[in-house]
């Protein structure tokens, strides 16, 4: 998509109610020959638990390292508020979302953190990473799980 191919940003907003990958819009990076950081912090992350029904809180956490495109905050914003009524576990909604912003943007590399809020006394927080293969960005995405 073309940067003046923003659908989204300006216009009225439409909150899907079912999973909906296909509103994520990119931009060209203006700044591709650059490595450098863009971290996205979304504290109001909502999904339902797919056995028991009940909601599932969270801060999501994006970091990455954008190559040619970048995701458009406004449609990353409606992209995350679709997993409302979206049953998944905790595990899944971070890789999930972390392949739709590789499909969508082939950042150099990509890493998701899901705080999710206590239930029964336990919170879950999980991480996932992705760096392009045969770059130094697998060989951080390796040195980062391993890490972490």
């Amino acid at each position: 998509m073309k940067q003046n191919e923003l659908t989204l940003l300006g216009g009225k907003t439409e909150y899907k109610q079912e999973y909906s990958p296909e509103v994520l819009e990119s931009f060209n990076n203006k700044h591709s020959e650059n490595d450098y950081w863009v971290r996205f912090n979304c504290p109001e992350f909502t999904s339902l638990c797919p056995i028991t029904g009940q909601p599932d809180f969270a801060t999501i956490q994006i970091d990455y390292i954008p190559n040619i495109k970048m995701v458009e905050s406004k449609s990353l914003k409606l992209y995350l508020f679709s997993f409302r009524n979206h049953g998944a576990f905790h595990e899944d909604c971070v890789n999930i979302i972390m392949k739709d912003l590789i499909k969508l943007m082939a950042p150099k590399y990509i890493e998701i953190t899901g705080f999710f809020t206590p239930r029964g006394g336990i919170s879950i927080h999980p991480y996932c990473n992705y760096g392009q293969p045969g770059t130094e960005y697998e060989d951080l995405a390796k040195q980062r799980l391993f890490n972490h």
